[in-house]
């Protein structure tokens, strides 16, 4: 994440002390004593052998049988006491016994993910089938209740059996537990090591626990395959029921899957799953659990699986909870916590209503837009409308996108090029332009790759400027689809968004809001380089205040603000208030919002207008605490900083008010109804690529960012590539849900607010928006040749005064879906000249 928004809470827990510290210090002190002994016996050899010189043969020999003996078990007994301090203490034990995986809720209380190791849910041995214990006992441990951890007599005969050539396992359940529990510390090599590591950790887990609580350990910690833990899940994926309901033939064939769970898988391999399962039920009629008659029958019965995968709980993710479990696991590192076992609780800011009306925005608006750019992209002859009801009515019976792809050849042929397939097609050996060919023929892979390219992505974020608390976050239209966070990954320019900074470091530096510039053209000399920023709309010629210039998004007015303030004090209040990661070229576009930024650092720096001036770092995990409530990190708002004076955060503020009230955002008014106290700014780059809208409300800021992840793709139309078109619907349907479930008071006021805001039912006349023209000369400054300069920014509405005459254009209807014309492709253009270069 290059352009991420790197959030870090200060923790205020200490650290955790590492478990391994007291198990090194007595290992040590284990391999002292054994180098002492060694040295011991090596001089009692020596006297050993003074005393054997005068005495019989006979007798040296039993001599010296005895001592090598007597050595042996002391080097024995020693190699016990090094291994005692390396594997799992008292403490470890009950860790692991009371293992729960990490939650992540929402500040409501709502689990959002967990950190689980699969899917895994405890339960009680009385919450488990009878048929299970007896089973489980009766073929893997059936002196289960006789042993103290190790079964001395079941591993003596498995010694003799695999002497034999017959190798047969002697481990008992407590062993199989300790395997489970501590895999990584005890391992599952076949060696000696291994295996007395095992023996010493049974024995300190008997000395520990009851039997009921090892069985009921054992049985919640066994794997089944399927990303499944334990005998509840494993019940559930493989019959559909509660393991308090298994009966005896479905209760055997999990117990004989624990032998080889993908040997003896029942859904991969039934016949020897069948064959496992009465073998298990031959074991427990021979230890009583049934007659033999009883077994016979059983053994008859078909196998019956009711097998269905069950949906992975900790995959529940979305684009916050992603970032949040990568944050979360950098933090657990550093403080030496187990997200899987330590059963922390992580505690959200987002809000789940807010979140839910986020993403019920963000599919419906963006599913609109969809169907927008599909038909305008779908024929030659482009419909033209300002409702979208006209365009999801002929969605379904257009194809997509053909006319962008038959007028765009080179754009497809650098998208083919792109691709995982054709490098690796190349890579392999095989020409480019076959590679090429044979791609582009192939329907499969053309399908996919167009889908891609042409599918509107979005990005919302929603934040309280009070606190900096992030309350909803949805970072694509799909997770599952798109992983891609727009809101804190994708940095793109940010259009007439970014104006704002411009306006208030014109107040800062004490140019009031009232001061008039004239709406022309003019040169700016930077360097050797002369810039002309120009409005699609036009220039009036008049006089204009720097208040109106911000609310009718004018290029030429801002332009002369920025040249009047300097860059360098822009650069230094946008990095203030809110714009940390993304680097900023400080050249005169800038003003115009050509240097990318991310969605979240846009959306903090309007939250800390609506703060009066303060900056608070986006807060999105509020407090951890472990199991039983104890806190064990807070993560507090920092104290806020100044990054504008109150004094013009709130000037600001009321001429933001008036890009709703009378300007490009007015459409949260009239579509939406939004009639509290509200301000925003929408923002539109260079050919309709990015739209954005971010509305300010007294207690949350909410901000959307519309376009095509590939930025050689965008909307068609002037009026549906604008941010006041596309990104607003976003935000508009958000803020409406969320005033009229009453997460957000209604009458709530920004400073200097009014209780009874101005409202707009109808759309104004339209004045096509569209990019002006950011016209060179003369060669770029020598420190600046490195920074390509876009072209610049505009999505202003007509000033409403001095009233300019309008025809609007006329709306054409599209011919009924039986008369659309097919989509010629157009004539191929010229081959380039020498200096050309293509795209590739």
């Amino acid at each position: 994440m290059d352009q991420e928004e790197k959030i870090e809470p200060q923790s205020g827990s200490d650290d955790k002390p590492a478990s391994g510290a007291r198990r090194a210090a007595f290992a040590q002190q284990g391999r002292r004593l054994f180098e002492g002994a060694r040295g011991r016996a090596a001089a009692g050899y020596s006297m050993a052998q003074a005393r054997l010189r005068d005495r019989p043969r006979i007798e040296q020999v039993l001599l010296i049988g005895l001592w090598t003996a007597a050595a042996g078990l002391m080097a024995f007994f020693l190699y016990l006491v090094i291994l005692i301090p390396l594997t799992p203490g008292i403490d470890d034990l009950r860790q692991a016994s009371t293992a729960r995986p990490s939650v992540i809720l929402s500040a409501d209380g709502k689990e959002l993910g967990t950190f689980e190791k699969g899917l895994q849910e405890r339960v009680k041995l009385s919450q488990i089938s009878p048929h299970v214990i007896k089973a489980l006992i009766s073929t893997e441990d059936h002196r289960f209740y006789d042993h103290h951890g190790v079964d001395f007599r079941r591993v003596a005969g498995a010694l003799v059996a695999t002497l034999k050539g017959d190798a047969q396992g002697g481990s008992t359940i407590t062993q199989q537990l300790a395997r489970n529990m501590f895999p990584e510390e005890i391992g599952r090599a076949r060696s000696l090591n291994r295996k007395m590591k095992e023996l010493i950790t049974a024995i300190k887990i008997e000395n520990t626990y009851s039997k009921t609580e090892i069985l009921e350990a054992y049985l919640n910690t066994v794997p089944f395959l399927y990303n499944a833990y334990g005998i509840e899940m494993a019940a559930r994926t493989y019959f559909g029921k509660p393991a308090a309901r298994l009966d005896v033939l479905e209760a055997a064939t999990l117990v004989g899957m624990l032998k080889g769970t993908h040997y003896y898988n029942p859904v991969a391999n039934p016949e020897r799953s069948k064959t496992r399962r009465n073998v298990v039920l031959s074991q427990m009629a021979k230890h009583g659990a049934f007659s033999e008659e009883r077994y016979r029958a059983l053994a008859k019965r078909p196998l019956r699986v009711r097998f269905a995968r069950l949906n992975d709980r900790s995959g529940k993710d979305d684009h916050f909870t992603a970032y949040v479990r990568k944050w979360l696991l950098d933090w657990a590192e550093e403080n030496d916590y187990d997200l899987q076992l330590d059963g922390l609780v992580v505690h959200t800011t987002l809000d789940q209503e807010l979140q839910a009306a986020a993403v019920r925005a963000v599919e419906r608006q963006a599913n609109t837009l969809q169907a927008i750019a599909d038909v305008e992209w779908a024929y030659q002859g482009m419909p033209r409308s300002t409702s979208s009801g006209m365009y999801t009515s002929m969605r379904d019976e257009v194809n997509p996108f053909a006319y962008y792809w038959a007028s765009h050849p080179r754009e497809l042929d650098a998208f083919v090029r792109e691709s995982g397939e054709y490098r690796r097609a190349v890579e392999d050996g095989e020409a480019p332009a076959e590679a090429l060919k044979r791609l582009k023929g192939d329907r499969a892979f053309m399908r996919e790759l167009k889908g891609a390219k042409s599918r509107l992505e979005a990005g919302f974020v929603a934040m309280d400027p009070h606190t900096g608390e992030v309350r909803a976050w949805v970072g694509s239209r799909s997770f599952e689809r798109d992983q891609y966070d727009h809101v804190v990954q994708a940095a793109r320019q940010p259009g007439s968004t970014f104006k704002p900074i411009v306006y208030a470091a014109a107040l800062e530096s004490g140019i009031p809001p009232d001061q008039t510039y004239r709406d022309v053209v003019q040169d700016i000399r930077v360097g050797g380089t002369v810039w002309r920023p120009t409005d699609m709309s036009g220039s009036s010629g008049g006089m204009m205040t720097m208040r109106d210039g911000l609310v009718y998004s004018k290029n030429t007015i801002t332009a002369q603000v920025m040249q009047q303030v300097g860059l360098n004090p822009i650069v230094r209040l946008a990095q203030g208030m809110g714009i940390r990661q993304s680097k900023l070229s400080a050249v005169p576009s800038l003003a115009l919002g050509t240097s990318p930024v991310t969605l979240l650092e846009m959306v903090s720096t309007y939250s800390t207008i609506a703060a009066q001036g303060d900056y608070r770092k986006p807060v999105f995990v509020r407090r951890i605490t472990d199991r039983e409530g104890r806190t064990v990190a807070d993560f507090a708002p920092d104290a806020p900083e100044r990054a504008l004076s109150q004094e013009a955060a709130v000037t600001l503020i009321d001429m933001l008010r008036g890009v709703v009230n009378r300007g490009t955002g007015g459409g949260v008014r009239y579509r939406f109804g939004v009639y509290g106290d509200v301000a925003g700014k929408t923002g539109t780059t260079q050919n309709n690529t990015d739209g954005w809208f971010i509305l300010m409300h007294p207690n949350l800021v909410a901000g959307a960012w519309v376009g095509f992840n590939d930025n050689r793709v965008s909307m068609r139309s002037s009026y549906w590539g604008q941010g006041g078109h596309n990104a607003l619907l976003l935000v508009g349907d958000f803020m409406r849900t969320a005033l009229e479930s009453g997460k957000l008071d209604p009458n709530a006021l920004l400073p200097g607010g009014r209780a009874q805001a101005p409202r707009r039912t109808e759309e104004p006349e339209y004045v096509e928006e569209g990019p002006g023209e950011l016209e060179l000369e003369g060669e770029m400054p020598a420190e600046e040749s490195e920074v390509p300069d876009p072209a610049p920014i505009e999505d202003q509405a007509e000033p409403a005064a001095p009233p300019q005459p309008f025809q609007p254009a006329p709306v054409q209807t599209a011919p009924p879906p039986a008369q659309l014309p097919d989509v010629p492709p157009p004539p191929p253009p010229p081959p380039p000249s020498s200096g050309e270069e293509q795209i590739i």
